[in-house]
């Protein structure tokens, strides 16, 4: 009988090992995994547009591998030419002052003045004045370079006219290479763009060059000045002004002249021409003795050019020699031999994230929410979504691209410090929405926010877990320490039940609450109880002692606010899960264990009765694209492997993941990187586990159904 006993055990540990293979059973083959998710298209799917770029510079095309047709896609997955420096401000003819846009309060009648950047409704200087701040500064669309082909009968060709297409967005190289023909005559192009300027490249073959029927184009839009800037807003052409600086035979120089700023375009071509067509539109003429032609465009704040060659071959190597070490370093996983049928669009969805993520999110700022391929908010950053942007690099093994964003923290530090003196704190309190210099942009919910605060908590201690460095600590722990000063003062402590509150003033990430009578977020008591003790744990590290005063906050932080056996959202929202609208936006109650990690705090009995609650309640259509990983999150660390993967697959609009990766919310919203982030710090978590987990794999179900590979990644905390 034992020995029958001892053989099943280990036949069954067999089976396990052959469903769940360790690092340790074989190398995966990179290229491989990454190469059988390239992008192909075979129309002009306006929701399948590809992009290049480098981390700090982005350039999205149509199916023509340029931008062709940018009013055809602008309601698609717009075809953005974008920079992180790329910004602008129309006049302020009003003479308007940012203190115009302030607001006093005192939610908890303590005397305190402190005055928020919102939205005045009233009209008037105050609401004209939100409204200039709302929108100034914007992140520039730089320009639309493409293709402009001529048809027989002397018409201009439409996208209609583009027939027999086949692109491919090699993910390995980050190259694209189009073919489809105008007229029956073919046409090849060759995408690249620079790695460490922001350029690109392009080589193009085809019988219509000799023909001159093909040119390529450079068109200046104007700042649409909307929430959404499509990169295709031709109107107000006498607000800005555009010139040929210099030109020859195989360069020229164009400068773009707006209110706010101006800048260059560096062009570099075969032989041929450059003419002015119309007002910010400008054309290159190839050579008709050419067969294949060479282009590259450069967009710069400078006029700092130097000759050279268009060089698509050099800056194609560049490309290839940058994406394959980018490939080759960190994480990886291979779900190849997997059973379950979701294996395979889970590995998609990785793969095309890591791409999009790498193109879009990786400079000196946090990204904005749509990246560097069209504005969304006027193409400002959000604070609280950097912690969706930016943690799955350290997870997938690539801190470096995660600690490159933080230097936004340095830099607006001054800023941070003032927003808090102003309404009355000490320390510093991150602004939520704002440039890339930290200024703030009136709001009547962001105003109100704090779950960014935590967030530079959480990236440096990921930084500092990755090496184990003192010099990490050395170099964030004014961060730290500033932040975790703001927290600890922001906290109002309640005489009558001796605690200390959240609240009220605040709006917590479920932004459906109202500011004045909201208390105690579930969400936001948790993370400000990890944060403050992991800021703690850094003095102790640098041999400091610990703050009284946040240890006074950490020991009388209010509980988490329980109903019947579930947390609620907030403790002033007793009807959390009766009023429809408490049941709308972001389950951020799950937040609380998932995104945090377990605190003293928190019951995993009463979670595991909030999550099949807000499973069972949710009104899940009206949600965003990085609540589906939260949620996965959440039932990972309650040992709810099958239900991670449920949540990572819930068949809602805003989880849905297109053909270029893009995470696509509404028509309005068409792309949303942090559900792509999301994703990714959900299944890294789920493959490498937590501070408190145990064992290989511990959000993936050990049923057999999953054939796993993985090499690189990090634990979370």
């Amino acid at each position: 009988m034992l020995m029958n006993k001892t053989l099943k055990m280990v036949g069954a540990a067999v089976m396990l090992l052959a469903s769940c293979q360790t690092p340790e059973s074989g190398k995966i083959d990179r290229k491989a995994v990454v190469q059988r998710h390239n992008i192909v298209n075979h129309s002009a799917d306006t929701l399948a547009s590809l992009t290049v770029g480098n981390g700090v510079f982005a350039y999205t095309v149509d199916v023509t591998g340029m931008q062709s047709f940018p009013e055809y896609y602008k309601k698609g997955v717009s075809l953005g030419t974008q920079s992180e420096w790329g910004w602008n401000s129309f006049p302020n003819a009003g003479d308007y002052a940012f203190e115009e846009t302030l607001k006093s309060y005192d939610f908890n009648s303590e005397g305190r003045d402190a005055k928020y950047s919102i939205q005045h409704k009233e009209g008037g200087r105050n609401t004209e004045a939100t409204e200039y701040y709302r929108v100034n500064p914007h992140r520039l669309q730089l320009g639309n370079v493409g293709l402009a082909f001529t048809l027989k009968n002397g018409e201009q060709a439409t996208v209609d006219d583009i027939h027999h297409a086949e692109q491919t967005l090699d993910l390995w190289t980050g190259l694209i290479h189009s073919k489809f023909t105008v007229e029956d005559e073919p046409v090849e192009v060759w995408t690249a763009s620079a790695q460490s300027t922001d350029r690109i490249a392009v080589k193009v073959s085809s019988p219509l060059i000799a023909a001159e029927r093909l040119q390529i184009f450079i068109r200046y839009p104007y700042p649409s000045g909307q929430f959404l800037d499509e990169a295709a807003y031709y109107g107000e052409e006498d607000k800005h002004q555009s010139r040929i600086v210099s030109e020859g035979e195989h360069a020229a120089v164009l400068e773009h002249i707006l209110s706010g700023t101006n800048y260059f375009t560096g062009l570099n071509y075969s032989n041929g021409t450059i003419t002015e067509a119309g007002q910010h539109h400008f054309v290159y003429q190839p050579a008709s003795d050419l067969e294949t032609l060479e282009f590259s465009c450069t967009f710069a704040e400078e006029n700092s050019f130097e000759a050279s060659e268009p060089d698509y071959g050099k800056i194609a190597e560049e490309s290839e020699d940058k994406w394959r070490a980018f490939w080759e370093s960190g994480a990886a996983v291979d779900f190849e031999g997997s059973t379950d049928p979701r294996a395979h669009e889970l590995e998609r969805r990785l793969v095309l994230s890591q791409y999009l993520t790498k193109v879009q999110c990786g400079g000196d700022h946090p990204p904005q929410e749509t990246g560097l391929t069209f504005n969304s908010w006027y193409g400002k950053p959000h604070t609280e979504m950097h912690w969706w942007h930016g943690v799955h690099f350290a997870l997938w093994g690539r801190p470096e691209i995660m600690e490159k964003t933080l230097n936004y923290y340095f830099h607006t530090f001054e800023k941070a410090k003032a927003l808090a003196e102003r309404q009355g704190y000490k320390g510093v309190r991150w602004i939520k929405m704002s440039d890339n210099d930290g200024n703030e942009s009136p709001s009547s919910v962001a105003a109100f926010l704090i779950w960014q605060q935590p967030h530079i908590i959480y990236m440096t201690e990921l930084a500092y877990r990755d090496k184990q460095d003192k010099g990490v600590l050395e170099k964030y722990k004014d961060l730290v320490f500033a932040t975790a000063e703001f927290m600890a003062d922001y906290a109002y402590y309640d005489k009558e039940k001796d605690r200390y509150n959240l609240g009220l003033g605040v709006i917590p990430a479920q932004e459906v609450f109202p500011a004045a009578k909201t208390i105690n977020p579930t969400y936001e008591v948790a993370y400000w109880d990890w944060a403050l003790r992991i800021a703690q744990e850094w003095k102790e590290r640098l041999g400091e002692p610990r703050v009284a005063a946040w240890d006074e906050v950490i020991n009388k932080l209010a509980a988490l606010p329980v109903q019947d056996d579930v947390y609620l959202a907030t403790e002033s929202a007793t009807d959390s899960y009766t009023f429809p609208k408490w049941m709308t936006d972001h389950p951020a109650v799950l937040g609380a264990l998932g995104m945090v990690p377990e605190s003293p705090k928190l019951d995993k009995a009463i979670m595991k009765n909030t999550l099949d609650t807000v499973w069972a309640k949710w009104f899940w259509e009206k949600t965003w694209g990085w609540d589906f990983p939260m949620t996965a999150m959440n039932a990972a660390r309650l040992n709810l492997p099958e239900k991670a993967l449920d949540a990572l697959f819930m068949d809602i609009q805003t989880n849905t993941y297109l053909k270029n990766g893009h995470n696509y919310q509404d028509g309005r919203l068409r792309i949303y990187l942090p559900g792509n982030g999301g994703t990714l710090t959900a299944v890294a978590m789920m493959l490498e586990g937590w501070d408190a987990s145990e064992g290989d794999f511990p959000g993936f179900p050990k049923d057999g159904s999953w054939k796993i590979k993985k090499e690189g990644f990090k634990k979370m905390p």
